[in-house]
């Protein structure tokens, strides 16, 4: 069986073309802002190649914390310049928020891309004191999940870890396997099962997993079977398909804003 339109989620959002032009707007507007206030961090490596890098957004006065927020584009698309205006609901409740970029497959694999991440929470962790809070949209959502691995983070990173929030999470891997995306991500059943978070052990940091309510009926497996898996609340936002699920964290006052940070 080919999922390859089970997975695709353009085709059934309506002026689905629009979003990408317009987060980018946003980005840019945001960065500008915050650059001008000297509230803006950008470009701080955790490793060598040039897609490893992140940029941190700062608070008035001092962080209660860290908010990382890892992108989606199924581990294929993005950066973390197209993201930036996500930040702004954390930082008016004054988090700092990290927004790293990872290499792009087929040039890695998730699992690199997996590793790439917890090097760059370590590194925003030793930026801003605090607990930390972790949300990821899509393949974010995976790979915040898999943050929560034994060993992933260092300890005293791992330590601090106060909430999760994968929204709309691929948590199983295994189906993409049968999707025309493979030729990209290069899955095999091995790695596609020690990628998944269902797979992992329930962790013992809080997680709530997010999913909007008019997402393709595979994202809402994906979300449920993650809670299931881990016996964590699963929140299903009324409305809400997978392009706008995540719109609320620009808001410091949006429902998703004060669950991740409450």
């Amino acid at each position: 069986m080919d999922l390859s339109d089970a997975y695709a989620n353009g085709p059934y959002i309506a002026q689905a073309e629009d979003y990408p032009p317009r987060w980018n707007a946003a980005a840019a507007a945001f960065r500008a802002e915050m650059a001008a206030e000297g509230r803006l961090k950008a470009g701080l490596t955790y490793g060598d190649g040039p897609r490893e890098a992140l940029d941190l957004v700062l608070p008035e006065g001092a962080p209660q914390g860290l908010m990382v927020f890892v992108h989606g584009g199924y581990w294929m698309a993005f950066g973390r310049e197209t993201w930036s205006h996500l930040a702004a609901g954390a930082v008016a409740r004054g988090w700092a928020v990290a927004l790293p970029s990872y290499d792009l497959c087929p040039g890695v694999r998730i699992s690199d891309i997996t590793r790439q991440i917890a090097a760059a929470v370590t590194r925003a962790a030793g930026e801003v004191d605090g607990p930390i809070r972790l949300a990821g949209h899509s393949a974010g959502g995976h790979l915040v999940a898999r943050m929560l691995a034994p060993a992933m983070l260092p300890e005293d990173v791992a330590a601090r870890i106060a909430h999760v929030m994968p929204i709309s999470p691929l948590s199983d891997l295994r189906p993409l396997m049968q999707t025309g995306m493979n030729e990209r991500l290069q899955l095999d059943a091995d790695e596609a099962w020690a990628e998944s978070p269902v797979a992992m052990a329930p962790p013992q940091v809080p997680v709530t997993v997010w999913v909007g309510a008019a997402e393709r009926p595979v994202f809402l497996e994906q979300a449920r079977w993650l809670g299931e898996a881990w016996s964590r609340p699963v929140v299903v936002d009324d409305e809400k398909h997978h392009f706008d699920v995540i719109d609320g964290l620009a808001e410091p006052d949006a429902a998703i804003t004060a669950r991740l940070l409450g």
